[in-house]
């Protein structure tokens, strides 16, 4: 088998390209928010119960486990920018099919083709993810803490853009209806794309010898394996609670069950959801001046990865303690879970932020697709477990249990943090 080429240099414009690369990221997530927030209202006003709703989402996760793992091989055959291009262009595939969805369709089809549906999404989003991140390392400028802030800067502003998708996508469902906000959707990211490919310039690094791109997919590197675990518990503990629990819980409390309380409580939901990533995306954006400024050694941000890994574990459990308590939805309750929510989603941001300047700092250049693609696979099975615990636990126990696994999620994130030291 013959060579593939080595890794070519970083374009002559790397800033050009970083922008670039976070402009298609930013379309992609907004589009990816503003999806699953039509998805989980719209199907929930139909009826579907917790795990209904949960299983429309799980596909989604399962496709982001196989793509993390093959994408960092096929960025390092291709290319960065195909894996980018591939991502966007699956996304808009998704958004075409996803609007011929059937109203006069049973359940079992209806959740069978969604689920369908939201793999290929699952596909194009982690392939644009692997795509964007790798890039920042090959692309950041190595004195003075570039790393860090670049890559702080690339995943709080696309979480801040995923947070207004969130509110997009309950405003178009409120005002435009479900088909006519997924062709929308469809046709500016089509334009987006199309901007992308015109605008990148040519040298996007990525592709690497044949032999080196096919290499095992665990790390050879022992702390991204265990960087990788704490990863997957972290992102399970949010995604307890975040994709189904509140929004269930919510939209419970909020809507009478008229269209108008309906369309009502669409607009606070995806507000408090959008709030809540944006909130996020912005403390992820800072968290380098917020951990202490640039250039600090990998050990002492190891050290504060675990710091932050246990002020995250009380939160969750201190939530659920409060429903427990109120037995039944309160207005109280509702402003604690929201004040709590806040709380949980700032510590929450410092730990995947520290988290992302780690794997980028662990992983080698030689392999740094394939550390990052094994890195997010981990990630997405952790939305996977989340997913499917979200549903299950709020079903089984409301909203106590489902904090409740959140914080055993958390605990469990905490402990694999702990296991850095030991490397």
């Amino acid at each position: 088998m013959t060579d593939a080429a080595s890794p070519v240099a970083p374009p002559p414009n790397p800033l050009r390209a970083y922008a670039a690369v976070t402009a298609a990221y930013w379309a992609f997530m907004l589009s990816d928010g503003a999806l699953r927030m039509l998805v989980l209202l719209h199907f929930n006003s139909l009826g579907f119960t917790p795990i209904q709703l949960a299983w429309l989402f799980l596909l989604y996760e399962v496709a982001g486990i196989v793509t993390n793992l093959a994408a960092g091989w096929l960025a390092a055959r291709f290319g960065l920018a195909a894996t980018l291009y591939g991502g966007l262009a699956l996304q808009i595939g998704a958004l075409v099919a996803l609007a011929q969805l059937d109203p006069t369709w049973g359940v079992a089809a209806s959740v069978a083709f969604v689920m369908a549906v939201q793999g290929v999404s699952g596909v194009a989003k982690d392939l644009a993810k692997m795509s964007s991140k790798s890039a920042v390392k090959l692309l950041a400028p190595k004195e003075d803490g570039g790393l860090f802030r670049w890559v702080a800067l690339l995943t709080g502003s696309k979480n801040a853009v995923k947070g207004l998708g969130f509110f997009l996508g309950a405003a178009l469902l409120a005002l435009a209806g479900f088909q006519a906000a997924v062709w929308g959707m469809a046709a500016v990211l089509a334009v987006i794309l199309i901007a992308v490919v015109l605008f990148l310039p040519a040298g996007l690094p990525g592709r690497m010898k044949s032999e080196e791109a096919w290499g095992g997919w665990r790390s050879k590197e022992p702390r991204v394996n265990r960087l990788s675990l704490a990863r997957m518990f972290l992102f399970g503990a949010r995604d307890v609670w975040f994709v189904v629990g509140i929004p269930v819980y919510f939209q419970a409390v909020l809507s009478d069950g008229t269209p108008e309380g309906r369309r009502e409580a669409f607009f606070l939901i995806g507000s408090f959801l959008a709030l809540w990533i944006i909130a996020y995306g912005a403390v992820q954006a800072f968290a380098p001046r917020l951990l202490g400024g640039k250039g600090q050694p990998e050990a002492e941000t190891t050290r504060k990865a675990i710091l932050w890994a246990g002020l995250l574990v009380p939160i969750p459990f201190a939530l659920a303690a409060a429903t427990w308590v109120a037995g039944d939805p309160a207005e109280w309750l509702t402003a604690t879970l929201i004040g709590g929510l806040l709380v949980f989603g700032f510590v929450f941001a410092i730990n995947s932020s520290v988290h992302s300047y780690l794997i980028l700092a662990f992983g080698s250049a030689e392999r740094i697709t394939r550390d990052v693609g094994f890195y997010y696979m981990a990630n997405a099975a952790g939305r996977l477990i989340g997913t499917l615990l979200s549903g299950l636990s709020y079903q089984i126990g409301g909203l106590t249990l489902c904090l409740a696994t959140a914080g055993l999620m958390a605990l469990a994130s905490w402990l694999a943090a702990r296991r850095l030291r030991s490397v």
